[in-house]
């Protein structure tokens, strides 16, 4: 007993300390930088080929840039650093003193000296001026590190020469004499405590000399797409291939995509990115991503021969600007094609300073040949690398597809380019807030949704920022662009009816309510979409975001459906393709609120112009709006067959992690292969972390990263449309943080480590992808069954140990990524105090409850009623029968059980309910779900079930709870909103009384609104946390819940122990 209050008493000065830090730690440090550094000297033209004037690598390279990014108006733009030559010590972070003294000693040799010592080396040439130059070029990176590492600068480009990536420790290479960019890896690492740097290798050649550098290094990533063709393009190395990986504890941190065909396109290093680096990138969480940038891959190149084009620099630029808080600096490698040099860097500094991304030119599907090249890298990597174990066995024929996608290219709107500066346009007026529910003022569809997320605007700045775009009232006609006539009629009707008639008419559909004011809410919602697509279709504004309401992706063509009356989205698209019209226009509409858009679907499943995506709660079609329609196997129908994806979650908690793996390796590969003009987001937030409805765990941050992922699509031409979401907080965050990202913010930092997928969600991509790589080539990357097999039992996040060693909460070591090489592991350790506290900001403490079963409508305790056990959804998509006398083992229940005749039945509450019960469920499980763990003892069906809960000893929320009354607690005190005295409970912060799920709801509507998270039953006299979604038993607890006691029983409950 000595012992655990010495350890409680060390936690709870922890926790002081934590808190502390908490308070005063600024998650947005990175959000106000802003600046992108550009250096550059004359000093770069003075290293030439005395022997060779005609030598491809010349002073001209750097003068052309120059000259090309003056032409573009860029210059003016940037915040010049002057270069500095770096000193020895720093030249020593990556090279050998005698090598460094060597090239020291060339500033006194003769022009044939140096002729001779650069012929003992593999393409070198030297110069009198070469060591100052060289020193120089190191120099202005280090410059640029400095700056970006302190925030006095966002990012930086530096124009420099010569290149510096095929450079070793004791010899020059392949034009380069010092490695700046490993240098600079060094250096951020030496000065600035970096302890993860990523380095992005695009140039055509391989740089081994990087790889060497840092083959065994764990802190260090290095990925290279580069040219091989099996070893017969320079610099003829086997160890350039893909198979090549790192070696002792830095296995997997050495990345090689071999090209082993010319010819490669945009959409052969986009997809490359977004399947293989991109998911790589955000496991390893790198504090400082340095680029050794090449544009001898740019069309015309005539060493390169491939057919990358100044719009894919700046997509790929603007993909890595979500890394390390965007703390990015790009160096100069090689290039010799002076136009294509010149307009990929001018393409590379517009991305740097937030240019909206280009339209990309067809082809935008992804070839065989780098299928096969990214097939055998993924393989390669696969041990290594959680998120890249979302991938099967895809396997097509060559060339093989069902549907060919058409390469005619979306109809080309104007843009901001060439201006750098970027517009958002902003949706927002307080007459939606009219529709309200006239009978139940508690409903989650609340008119403050919009009030507050518009406030949250304000406070942040982010109104001031935007151009505001006015509502309309959307006319009767353009609604039947997506609804049938009597459909706005009858919505129409609702203008003029009585109280009791609109109750009537409300309650004749799913999850609807109305009032007078409705019909003209939700026309002034699809208006202000209209207006918004017009202006950013104009190139009035880039990108825009609409605070609109009521929700609409529910809606179909002739019934309104879950708080949704008109398909504000499908309107949306409807009518910029007619804005555009004959011209055709492509359409993504990306759904990642938490309930399918089973509306939209169904408007669209026919077509080929429209692509809707929808990632949605499923729980094997339990879950809101319960239909097979929003399963993964639903991809269209006739000429819409593949344009129809449902990233349909079945089981789990997923949070940002999921989702994340969901766009890299699905959403994003097949919208960039559809190539729209236009994406239109249905934005539901219910899918944040402390929605009463979703169940999941979505972080602000994390919303803002998907939305970052989208403006790389359609020329950034991005409108956010709000849908659900039903805690005010946390809608108010994510949509903020969506619009900052919009304004062309840099994406704030993840928690870290960032867990890896979900076993589940995992599923769920493996599925999808099944369903979709015959109708989307950039799906196809096959990784062998032995490479598959070969793996032990995966420990993704949920999973359980394969020992079978009893129950693990989500945050134990079964979470970690499977088979992280030793340098991986290493890095978590290294996270310094300031990370963690980062970390526990956003912690998720919910996965510690009683399993890991499929997540659920926030549930509420109190006293439950006893239901029958019910259909169990599983990871692997199945529907366990009902059965009374056949109970089913709970996901993580130990395998060698020593209790044959006792299962536990685990019901989540969306889950737990009979299907009667499910077809009476309101809208996104508004409807009293319930939840239970249930000990079934012998299988007979007329065994009594016992019910049991296994509380968190600890939550993050207990310092809400405040001292007791002076008054005390009267258990006998009704609701305060309605008056009942069933099933009360009371507020442990503000001590009001009001009555729970079962009654009228009132306690879950405070929660949700005051924010409180910890409420105490009368019932049972046990806690509930909202955010954690558990119950607690914690000795800060112990006062209120003696004082219940007392009042209930006249006696109090033994002292804690």
């Amino acid at each position: 007993m000595k012992r655990r209050g010495k350890v409680d008493r060390s936690r709870d000065q922890m926790e002081d300390e934590l808190n502390n830090r908490l308070k005063t730690l600024d998650l947005s440090s990175r959000s106000s930088v802003s600046g992108t550094g550009l250096v550059y000297s004359d000093i770069f033209t003075h290293h030439q080929n005395l022997w060779e004037p005609s030598h491809v690598e010349s002073p001209h390279r750097v003068t052309s840039i120059m000259k090309e990014l003056e032409t573009q108006e860029l210059l003016s733009h940037c915040i010049r650093v002057e270069p500095r030559e770096a000193t020895e010590d720093e030249l020593l972070l990556a090279h050998m003193k005698p090598y460094v003294d060597m090239i020291k000693s060339t500033q006194t040799m003769s022009e044939s000296e140096l002729h001779t010592l650069s012929e003992k080396y593999d393409s070198v040439y030297l110069h009198p001026e070469s060591f100052k130059v060289c020193a120089s070029a190191v120099g202005s990176v280090l410059q640029l590190v400095d700056r970006v590492m302190t925030s006095e600068l966002r990012n930086g480009f530096a124009v420099i020469r010569p290149p510096g990536h095929h450079a070793q420790a004791n010899e020059p290479n392949g034009f380069c004499v010092f490695n700046s960019v490993a240098i600079a890896a060094r250096y951020a690492q030496v000065k600035h405590s970096a302890s993860r740097v990523l380095i992005v290798d695009w140039d055509v050649h391989h740089g081994q000399g990087i790889q060497y550098l840092f083959q065994e290094d764990p802190s260090v990533l290095y990925f290279s797409v580069h040219r091989y063709e099996q070893g017969s393009f320079w610099p003829h190395l086997a160890e350039s291939d893909g198979g090549f990986v790192g070696s002792g504890r830095a296995e997997g941190l050495t990345m090689n995509l071999a090209w082993d065909k010319t010819g490669m396109t945009d959409a052969d290093y986009i997809t490359a990115f977004q399947q293989l680096l991109l998911p790589v990138a955000y496991e390893f969480q790198p504090q400082l991503v340095l680029v050794s940038a090449g544009f001898d891959a740019a069309a015309g190149d005539q060493k390169g021969e491939m057919c990358v084009s100044p719009q894919c620099f700046h997509v790929l630029t603007h993909l890595l600007m979500s890394l390390a808080e965007g703390r990015l600096v790009l160096a100069l490698e090689g290039g010799y094609n002076l136009q294509s040099t010149a307009e990929g860097v001018a393409a590379c500094v517009r991305a740097l300073l937030g240019g909206a991304c280009p339209s990309l030119t067809p082809p935008t599907a992804t070839s065989d040949s780098a299928l096969q090249s990214l097939s055998r890298t993924v393989s390669a990597q696969y041990p290594h690398w959680a998120s890249l174990q979302v991938l099967g066995g895809v396997s097509l024929a060559e060339g093989s597809v069902i549907r060919a996608m058409t390469d005619e290219q979306s109809t080309e709107w104007p843009s901001s380019a060439p201006s750098v500066v970027t517009t958002t346009g902003l949706v927002y007026d307080e007459r939606m807030m009219e529709h309200l529910n006239l009978w139940d003022r508690h409903h989650p569809e609340q008119p403050q949704r919009i009030a507050k997320i518009f406030s949250k605007h304000q406070q942040l700045g982010l109104v001031d920022r935007c151009q505001r775009i006015p509502a309309r009232l959307a006319t009767e006609e353009e609604l039947t662009m997506c609804h049938s006539k009597q459909h706005v009629k009858l919505i129409k009707s609702s203008s003029v009816m009585k109280s009791r008639d609109l109750h009537k008419l409300g309650e004749e559909f799913n999850s609807i309510f109305f009032n007078n004011q409705s019909f003209h809410s939700a026309q002034l919602a699809a208006g202000g979409c209209f207006n918004a697509v017009e202006r950013i279709l104009r190139g009035e504004v880039s990108n825009g975001v609409a605070i609109v309401r009521p929700p609409g992706h529910h809606a179909e063509t002739d019934s309104p459906c879950g708080f949704c009356f008109f398909n504000t989205a499908a309107l949306a698209a409807r009518h910029a393709q007619k804005l555009s019209h004959p011209a055709p226009l492509r359409v993504l509409i990306l759904d990642w609120d938490v309930h399918h858009g089973n509306g939209t679907q169904h408007m669209f499943e026919d077509d080929d112009s429209v692509l809707y995506i929808s990632l949605h709660r499923y729980d094997n079609g339990i879950f809101f709006p319960s239909s097979e329609d929003a399963a993964p196997n639903r991809v269209g129908v006739a000429k819409g067959a593949g344009f129809n994806v449902n990233v349909a979650w079945s089981g789990g908690r997923m949070g940002d992690s999921d989702y994340l793996a969901a766009f890299h390796h699905v959403v994003m590969p097949i919208a960039t292969e559809f190539n729209p003009g236009l994406v239109l987001v249905s934005a539901g937030f219910d899918a944040a972390r402390g929605d009463p409805l979703g169940g999941y765990h979505v972080t602000p941050e994390g919303y803002a990263h998907l939305t970052h992922l989208l403006m790389s699509l359609a020329g950034g031409r991005v409108l956010l449309v709000l849908e659900g979401g039903y805690n005010l907080s946390s809608i108010s965050d994510s949509m903020a943080l969506c619009t900052s990202m919009l304004l062309g913010d840099p994406p704030p930092s993840l928690v870290t480590p960032l867990p890896p997928p979900h076993h589940c969600a995992v599923a769920t991509i493996i599925e999808v992808i099944r369903h979709h790589a015959p109708y989307w080539r950039s799906l196809r990357i096959n990784i062998p069954e032995s490479v598959r097999a070969s793996l032990p039992s995966l420990k993704h996040r949920g999973k359980r140990s394969s020992k079978g060693k009893g129950r693990k909460s989500e945050q134990s070591g079964t979470d970690r990524p499977p088979l992280p090489p030793a340098g991986a592991k290493d890095l978590m350790a290294e996270h310094s105090l300031d990370q963690l506290t980062q970390g526990l900001a956003s912690l998720d403490i919910s996965h510690t409850s009683v399993s890991h079963t499929p997540a659920t409508s926030t549930p509420v305790g109190g006293a439950r009623s006893k239901v029958r056990p019910s259909p169990e959804v599983t990871c692997e998509g199945e529907v366990k029968a009902e059965s009374s006398s056949v109970a089913v083992c709970e996901q993580n229940q130990s395998a060698d059980s020593t209790l044959p005749q006792t299962q536990i039945v685990v019901g989540d509450e969306a889950a737990g309910r009979a299907g009667a019960e499910l077809e009476a469920a309101g809208a996104c499980g508004w409807s009293k779900p319930q939840m239970c763990v249930e000990l079934t003892c012998g299988g007979g069906t007329d065994e009594s079930s016992l019910y049991v809960v296994d509380p968190l000893s600890w939550c993050p929320h207990l310092d809400s709870v405040k001292p007791l009354p002076s008054s005390g607690i009267n258990i006998y005190m009704p609701c305060q909103d309605c008056g009942s005295e069933a099933e009360n409970w009371i507020c442990l912060t503000c001590y009001q009384v009001l009555c729970g799920r079962y009654v009228n709801e009132h306690m879950v509507t405070h929660g949700v609104v005051s924010e409180h998270p910890l409420v105490l039953s009368f019932s049972d006299l046990s806690v509930w946390c909202y955010r954690c979604e558990s119950y607690v038993h914690n000795q800060v607890l112990f006062e209120a819940k003696n004082a219940a006691h007392c009042a209930k029983f006249g006696e109090e409950i033994p002292p804690w122990s």
